[in-house]
């Protein structure tokens, strides 16, 4: 049964088709005959009762510089839509907390993915506080007093900003770093969010796995190792993918959030765990679907269009 599936992400143009999931998403759901229509979130807009997007029926093609064809712009009614995709990226701040509100409106009678009430609720570096005996140490504080206790009592630390994404303002402060008053006041000077600070895990330099759940359950991993002088493995900024298997540890972690995931309607989650420890509960705009299709030769897309159609 071809569904009409609406997608709410960042603008499509620039995207690099060889590692953009939401455009494996896109083109997987084209493939089982869904209709596509494609807007973003600056386009979203609530009146008088009911919820629009203002964007164009899309086709997706997987040619290089050409990789999508456009529709007359067009106003539509998402209540009409069967699923909503919640795709666009972090920052996760106010104006991405604002079209989780206004998704809720549709959801569940249109189905929206993942369900916008515990993306709100449910921030990358939040959830992991539900399971604490997963994480490494962890301090959310605001307090430079705070923070510098907790980076006394374990020395080697990685602070960060609570709603960053992508890698940006990661910072290692070593035992013998002096730099977290000054870190501090630049952070202070952007805005007003906590930071949070975790132990720093060694097993790092080996990589950081990115373990994607499709419906709570675990369908593979693949391991992000951190380019030559850097802490952080994000691709983003230079972190090189590779293939690897799931570890017991690995299951055993799934075992304990995937049961939540499901519940809460989060569909397409990437985790992150260094070493034995999950650090990342990623359910905003997860990544990883094309890498992770290569390595491991298996349609991660097909699972998640066929979690979706199941409950349609």
């Amino acid at each position: 049964m071809a569904l009409n599936v609406a997608i709410q992400m960042d603008p499509i143009g620039p995207i690099d088709i060889s590692a953009d999931s939401t455009f494996r998403i896109a083109e997987e759901a084209q493939a089982r005959g869904h209709k596509l229509f494609y807007y973003t979130p600056d386009q979203l807009s609530y009146r008088v009762g009911k919820v629009f997007a203002r964007g164009w029926d899309l086709t997706v093609k997987r040619i290089e510089g050409d990789h999508f064809e456009l529709g007359r712009l067009r106003d539509v009614e998402l209540s009409d839509m069967d699923v909503v995709w919640l795709r666009q990226d972090p920052p996760f701040d106010m104006g991405y907390i604002t079209t989780t509100h206004l998704l809720d409106r549709l959801h569940p009678d249109t189905l929206v993915v993942n369900d916008p009430f515990w993306v709100r609720n449910y921030p990358e570096k939040l959830l992991v506080l539900d399971f604490p005996e997963l994480t490494p140490p962890t301090m959310i504080a605001r307090d430079l007093e705070t923070l510098k206790e907790f980076k006394s009592e374990h020395g080697d630390v990685i602070l960060k900003p609570l709603y960053g994404n992508g890698g940006a303002g990661v910072f290692r402060l070593g035992p013998d770093d002096k730099n977290i008053s000054s870190l501090h006041e630049l952070f202070s000077g952007i805005n007003r969010e906590p930071l949070i600070m975790q132990k720093f895990l060694p097993d790092v330099s080996n990589g950081d796995k990115r373990v994607i759940l499709v419906d709570g359950e675990p369908v593979g991993a693949i391991n992000r190792v951190p380019a030559k002088g850097e802490t952080r493995s994000n691709m983003h900024v230079g972190g090189r993918p590779e293939k690897i298997g799931l570890s017991d540890r690995d299951l055993e972690i799934c075992a304990a959030i995937g049961p939540l995931l499901k519940e809460k309607g989060q569909i397409f989650v990437g985790i992150d765990v260094i070493g034995d420890y999950l650090t990342e509960i990623n359910v905003t705009s997860p990544t990883g679907i094309q890498e992770l299709e290569r390595f491991d030769g298996v349609n991660i897309a097909e699972k998640i269009w066929k979690a979706i159609e199941a409950k349609r």
